[in-house]
């Protein structure tokens, strides 16, 4: 079921979805407020549209639960399976325009993220992995590189923590004091995940709140990459249960 031409159809609607929000992004554009004040633009809107288009036209038909459009979701498969999406992953960046925002698309089987796609539009680079395929880091110029985590720090080394730029959490300064001695690299959406997956930094824990689609896409790559996303009870990151759209609290490692 999970093969090359499913992964580059899945990074192809991403793409498409990127290219709808660099449109947007290049001039001004408003910002609405959602229910639970977060903010909501037409790049998300646009992006939505294109990936809803675009994995429904796919061989593979899967319900698809989008953030934009949560109440939709029909639930899983009788396979366990389902589309995992967030248009537009880190719209406090993009309202910065700091680059630092991302178009999610993850294939959910049994509670697993089995296929990600993460493209950064602004950065012109991808992060793509599959069960199977491996996980891959593709730059502006097309060049796709196999990724891997960094693996256990030295003892003597310093740990490389990526931090959100936008969600500081007090609960971060406790479960850094007992990690040791450590640098911040502040990074946006689900960039901080990938940064594991691709070996340049170490840990990302996440002590704030997030959601499936926040994350479902970039787990996967993670993954396939050798790191592992657990809870704080060391428990993989599950996405088996949708009605319950809150991740809990998690810790990214890159070994």
């Amino acid at each position: 079921m999970i093969d090359q031409t499913l992964l580059n159809d899945v990074e192809q609607i991403a793409r498409n979805a990127g290219s709808a929000i660099m449109k947007v992004y290049a001039r001004e554009f408003s910002v609405e407020e959602k229910e639970d004040k977060s903010p909501l633009t037409e790049a998300d809107k646009a992006a939505h549209e294109i990936i809803m288009r675009g994995l429904g036209s796919l061989s593979l038909q899967l319900p698809i639960l989008s953030e934009e459009d949560a109440e939709a979701f029909t639930g899983v498969d009788s396979d366990g399976r389902y589309w995992l999406v967030d248009p537009l992953d880190g719209t406090k960046e993009f309202i910065k325009r700091n680059g630092e925002f991302t178009v999610n698309i993850a294939l959910i089987e049994n509670g697993k993220p089995v296929l990600g796609v993460v493209t950064a539009p602004a950065l012109d680079v991808a992060y793509v992995a599959a069960e199977g395929i491996g996980a891959f880091k593709i730059d502006a110029d097309g060049q796709r590189e196999a990724i891997q985590v960094a693996g256990q720090p030295d003892p003597q080394t310093i740990w490389r923590v990526v931090g959100s730029r936008s969600h500081p959490s007090p609960d971060l300064a406790e479960w850094l004091e007992q990690l040791g001695e450590h640098e911040m690299l502040p990074m946006g959406s689900s960039l901080k995940l990938c940064l594991i997956a691709e070996g340049k930094a170490d840990v990302y824990p996440r002590l704030g709140p997030t959601c499936l689609w926040d994350t479902g896409a970039a787990h996967a790559v993670v993954i396939q990459a050798g790191g592992r996303v657990e809870t704080l009870e060391s428990v993989p990151l599950s996405y088996a249960t949708p009605s319950e759209k809150l991740n809990p609290y998690f810790i990214v490692w890159g070994h």
